[in-house]
């Protein structure tokens, strides 16, 4: 599939994080508008680079340095905005029609913003980036609870709160280890309560019984990552592969698995492209979407995530269409605007390049 096909293939994104997206040159501007002094270079290309580098050290400590300066800057209403708007603008430009972006309200406080504004700002710039677009694109927010505070009722409620007006669900994020899911039971039975969606992280950093605590303790609709449910798989010899009951139940009930495979890279959730398990998940009949993670932090899109599985795998336009509208019907949307959505954007889409 030829570069200049998958720019023009429509795509579809549910797991991105906002602060891991912003670009470069954005970055020092808003820093040296805001007094920060602490980024490590103020050349863009160069900065780029050094997220990049950082990503792929093998060390937590510089990877999650990475988002202490992209949130460094995101704590005013108009750099939330702006940010929001160029998000947008750059998903539409690599050919992305939906998109579900995440970020954690709680991490945008420290220059006096209440939550509600945080949540009007980005959801302000994300009307803005679908306007500057030509409405190309439609962005919805997941708002995040981190796993290691004690905000996630809260962020629970904050999402109930802003549901009709651009937040499409709620997610738990952070560090896995010694943070299990259902330490934030009750943000989950609120979501519950009001018939909210939401999303887990699970099944990366720790095995699989973190996705089935997300899933049978959690009720989780959608795994973010996901990829470990391996380990409740057995492939054979012969290429056949039995499947444990987690992996069973999570591949019978659609739980969509919002795979990231530049980022489970950096990660070691895999150890590269060739031998990344979302070909198994797939040809074992998971519903496995595509995503990115974390653009800048990544140094990646929708589209080089593409040109990555064709090269592993060969897949083509039929390949990423069923794989784009595996991720529409797993979108936090009404029925009909999914429906909408796959009928009259993304099978078109994928018919021309065909």
């Amino acid at each position: 599939m030829h570069l200049s096909d998958i720019l023009r293939a429509p795509k579809v994104v549910l797991h991105d994080h906002l602060d891991g997206g912003l670009r470069p040159a954005t970055i020092i501007e808003l820093a040296r508008e805001y007094g920060y002094g602490l980024l490590p270079t103020e050349d863009p290309a160069a900065l780029a680079v050094w997220f990049r580098d950082a990503a792929d050290s093998g060390s937590l400590e510089r990877y999650l340095e990475t988002f202490a300066h992209t949130c460094a800057v995101m704590q005013t209403r108009e750099a939330l905005e702006r940010i929001a708007a160029e998000c947008a603008e750059d998903l539409a430009a690599d050919g992305v029609v939906y998109a579900e972006i995440r970020y954690a309200p709680e991490q945008h406080l420290e220059r006096g913003l209440t939550l509600d504004e945080v949540v009007e700002a980005v959801n302000a710039g994300f009307r803005e980036g679908e306007r500057r677009s030509g409405q190309k694109i439609t962005v919805r927010a997941l708002l995040t609870g981190m796993r290691h505070t004690d905000r996630s009722l809260e962020i629970a409620g904050l999402t109930v709160a802003h549901r009709d007006r651009g937040v499409a669900g709620f997610d738990i994020a952070g560090g896995e280890i010694g943070n299990p899911p259902a330490r934030h039971l009750p943000a989950f039975q609120h979501l519950k309560r009001h018939n909210c969606h939401f999303t887990i992280h699970a099944g990366e950093a720790v095995g699989a019984e973190s996705i089935h605590e997300a899933v049978q303790i959690c009720g989780a609709e959608r795994i973010g990552h996901g990829v470990r449910i391996t380990d409740d798989i057995t492939v054979h010899d012969d290429g056949t592969a039995t499947l444990g009951r987690l992996a069973e139940y999570v591949r019978d009930n659609r739980i969509a698995l919002e795979v990231c495979p530049t980022s489970n890279l950096q990660t070691g959730a895999a150890k590269d492209y060739a031998t990344h398990p979302i070909d198994l998940l797939r040809r074992l009949g998971f519903r496995v979407t595509l995503n990115t993670d974390n653009r800048l932090v990544s140094g990646t899109t929708m589209s080089q995530e593409f040109g990555h599985m064709a090269e592993a795998f060969g897949y083509g336009p039929e390949v990423f269409e069923e794989l784009t509208v595996a991720a529409v019907e797993s979108a936090f949307l009404p029925l009909p605007e999914r429906r909408r959505l796959i009928d009259e954007v993304v099978r078109p889409g994928y018919a021309a390049l065909r």
